[in-house]
């Protein structure tokens, strides 16, 4: 795989005073990155988790007001100045 980035001139610097090449140091970072922060793996979703979900998103949706029958600029921007 190849990647070409902007490598700032603090990055390079970095490298050059560890001695190894820009490339190496790069990966480097990257593998202390995924190292630190593994993947999760979640379990898949049951169907009352996913019905709390759907519900919950819906919580309020009786208080969303119902759209016109056709959608004019005034409309939009009826509230404002």
């Amino acid at each position: 795989m190849e990647i070409r980035v902007n490598i700032p001139d603090e990055l390079a610097a970095q490298a050059q005073a560890r001695g190894i090449r820009l490339e190496v140091y790069v990966e480097e970072l990257l593998a202390q990155q995924v190292a630190s922060h593994p993947v999760e793996v979640s379990q898949p979703r049951t169907p009352e988790q996913i019905r709390a979900w759907l519900d919950s998103l819906a919580q309020f949706s009786d208080k969303i007001p119902p759209l016109p029958d056709t959608i004019s600029r005034e409309w939009i921007y009826q509230d404002h100045d």
